[in-house]
């Protein structure tokens, strides 16, 4: 009986098909049942070679040698998943296999990390597609009744190697001829160094403004609310001084008469549901999570609790096909604390609308909903309760009733002038009780008061003028939550004079996608183009030099936008890859001429008074992996030297982690807050703690090589054991 291979893109998602599928025989790398074979990817297992591959010249970084434009780019198996790729391959060309199925993330970066595999392993079978939007075990089961042909993704994976290749020719290129160049580790990306330049033009915009003064008047009733002047054109601003005073003494002592009263009931609508971009706004808003952070945390939501739908969405709607199963969500998700608000869901019935259903507006994935598995809260950790709370209220304030109140708006006037005031009348909460009515709503008029009853031809009187005073305030810095704004929408963050750039820019959809922004954000802070101080970001030195150093046309985000734009097309059988790699490959050439032909210079803003021993130039002082190194700033010198590497011991005095510096005997144990200690000391001092004395084992456990985000539970664990 032949059988099928299912590629999941990792393991946690491959074993929940794997039972779904009842292949129930476990072995190394893939589940096997009577009629699936089920495997995994870890992420990315084959990718696009380094330039080395392609010419030995390349393994050295030489400004004369570009621009890398190889003919095609092969494709290389990543040396530290190969294992996995070698057990995928031999399940997927096994002689009782004829089919597989392509069930990694149903995107763009899904459909390549399985073509990749595909291609490496020279597979020439039928191909299927699983498209879902959750993995609960009744998602998997409809997904697997209704496979999809494979080619009905060529396009979507046309478009995937296309953004890869076009990453490769622009940034491979860009970064080695800025690094070579201005000899300074440099990287410049087609979404990374327009958002980078964002930053750098919103901290100008601040550093130019200049605040002006600026004046306004109200008047305070004997009936409890207050009347705010206006000019004709609705302005309520004077910009000196005089002109306030001037008008205050017009106001004093003239009747005031009520000209006109308008009462309208207004009704409004839940605000749209979420998307992936919006939901990382509002996390890093509420809780000053990174937008990277939010996604993994929505990850585990959707593939190991399986309670939200797929989280790298940009729809802020769903699809007519959903709405049969809402009532099955909100029943999955009306526990505990929002048992009330779904019922009252339930019980006025689930309405759909133009408001949160639209076919037109759905693309890959529709927006981020709960799924019809009943959550057990306690299984939530706290972060993930936090995401989830967010995504659950707001799904069910969508299906809740409007909210409606009664608007009233007065005109008055004295003498000439005229005066204004708005109140309302709550006369239904409806969505606004998901939310207890604490929903800082941005769409309303934040000057609403309680307002008397009022009418026409009524005269106020006693009213008491004053003058109310204030400063124009710069553009707030970017924060995480607002730069991912930015990236969804940079028409507001650009020159709109011209009106062409600001169209192009409204029908491309912003810097990168939902999937890559997070991501792009990251690799700023990584590279140290930005920085973080408190919410806001900053740019560093060495992130204003580069923008001086690249081509100016690589900082514009109309670029990237356009390309982006292409690559949709492709996505949508429009537009043709091999025309698009060929601009690409036509703009990474002229990149690399303009940076070999500029005259500008850069200042290494981290160099140190030590020459190096080998060339005699100053060193600088980097942060690595290990810990700070200092390395020669002449990159074909190559020398370096550790000053400090990082540890995992923690000082007894503030329990911070401790740095190691100095060689042999002497070396000693430093914190950021003064205390030393030699390493000698330390592990006479773990000694005297009898069975828990630290061994050279434990010494090189805490010497243990990590990154700057490096986490290790076990190791910590085993750490706690240590104890002072």
């Amino acid at each position: 009986m032949s059988k099928t291979v299912v590629l999941a893109e990792k393991p946690s998602v491959g074993r929940d098909i794997a039972r779904v599928l009842q292949c129930n025989k476990k072995a190394n790398g893939y589940f096997e049942g009577a009629k699936y074979i089920v495997t995994w990817a870890l992420g990315h297992l084959v990718t696009l070679a380094d330039p080395e591959a392609y010419d030995a010249k390349y393994k050295t970084w030489k400004l004369e040698e570009l621009p890398m434009l190889p003919s095609q780019l092969k494709l290389v198996v990543m040396k530290k998943t190969n294992k996995q790729f070698q057990t995928v391959k031999a399940q997927i060309q096994r002689k009782d296999v004829n089919e597989v199925v392509i069930a990694t993330d149903a995107g763009r970066e899904g459909e390549l990390v399985a073509r990749w595999i595909l291609a490496k392993a020279r597979v020439n079978k039928t191909v299927k597609r699983l498209w879902i939007s959750s993995v609960t075990d009744k998602a998997i089961r409809d997904g697997f009744s209704q496979l999809k042909p494979g080619k009905d993704y060529e396009n979507l994976y046309a478009s995937a190697v296309a953004r890869a290749e076009a990453d490769w020719y622009v940034g491979l290129n860009a970064t080695r001829a800025l690094t070579t160049k201005f000899n300074a580790q440099l990287s410049s990306g087609r979404v990374q160094t327009p958002t980078l330049a964002m930053i750098a033009r919103r901290e100008q915009e601040i550093k130019r403004f200049k605040p002006t003064d600026f004046y306004g008047i109200e008047a305070q009733t004997n009936k409890g609310f207050k009347l705010t002047w206006r000019n004709a054109n609705n302005e309520t601003r004077l910009f000196t001084k005089d002109k306030a005073e001037k008008l205050m003494k017009q106001l004093a002592n003239k009747q005031a008469i009520i000209t006109q009263v308008n009462r309208k009931e207004k009704r409004s609508s839940a605000p749209p549901l979420y998307d992936l971009t919006s939901l990382q706004q509002e996390a890093n808003k509420a809780f000053g999570f990174s937008g990277k952070q939010t996604l993994s945390i929505m990850q585990k939501l959707y593939e190991q609790h399986k309670v939200l739908t797929y989280p790298r969405t940009d729809s802020r709607f769903l699809s007519s096909d959903i709405v049969s199963t809402l009532k099955d969500r909100v029943n999955a998700c009306g526990v505990h604390q929002y048992a009330k608000a779904a019922n009252s869901v339930l019980k006025n019935g689930i309405k759909a609308n133009k408001s949160f259903v639209d076919d037109k507006k759905v693309s890959d994935h529709h927006a981020i909903i709960p799924t019809e598995q009943s959550v057990v809260l306690s299984e939530l950790d706290d972060k993930e309760r936090k995401i989830y709370d967010l995504v659950v209220k707001r799904f069910l304030a969508v299906l809740s009733q409007p909210y409606i109140y009664d608007q009233t708006a007065i005109e008055v006037s004295v003498g000439e002038e005229r005066l204004t005031a708005k109140g309302k009348k709550v006369k239904q909460l409806g969505w606004k009780e998901v939310y207890q009515n604490k929903y800082q709503d941005d769409r309303e008029d934040q000057d609403e008061q309680k307002l008397p009853t009022l009418q026409e031809g009524d005269r106020l009187t006693d009213l008491k003028f004053k003058i109310t005073s204030g400063q124009t305030k710069p553009p707030e810095r970017f924060t995480e939550g607002t730069l991912l704004q930015a990236m969804e929408n940079p028409v507001k963050y650009m020159n709109q004079e011209n009106k062409q750039l600001v169209k192009t820019m409204h029908q491309t959809g912003g810097l990168g996608t939902v999937a890559t922004r997070a991501d792009i954000i990251e690799k700023l802070f990584a590279t140290h183009y930005i920085e973080s101080k408190g919410k806001y970001l900053y740019t560093t030195s060495k992130g204003r030099q580069l923008l001086n150093l690249v081509p100016e046309e690589l900082q514009s985000p109309l670029l990237t936008a356009e390309w982006e734009q292409k690559l949709t097309a492709i996505a949508n059988g429009k537009l043709n890859k091999n025309q698009f790699i060929k601009e690409m490959k036509d703009y990474a050439n002229t990149v690399v001429q303009e940076i070999k032909q500029s005259k500008e210079n850069y200042k290494h803003d981290n160099i140190t008074g030590t020459k190096c021993p080998t060339c005699g130039k100053l060193m600088l002082e980097v942060n690595g992996k290990k810990g700070r190194m200092l390395v020669c700033q002449d990159r074909s010198c190559g020398e370096k030297k550790h000053i400090a590497r990082k540890t995992n011991a923690r000082c007894p005095n503030c329990h911070k982690k401790m740095e190691m510096r100095g060689e042999g005997e002497a070396q000693t144990f430093t914190c950021v807050c003064g205390y030393r200690e030699k390493l000698s000391t330390f592990q006479k001092r773990k000694e005297k703690q009898g069975k828990n004395k630290a061994t050279k084992r434990d010494v090189n456990k805490y010497m243990k090589q990590q990154d700057e985000s490096f986490t290790n539970p076990a190791l910590a664990e085993a750490l706690k054991k240590l104890k002072k």
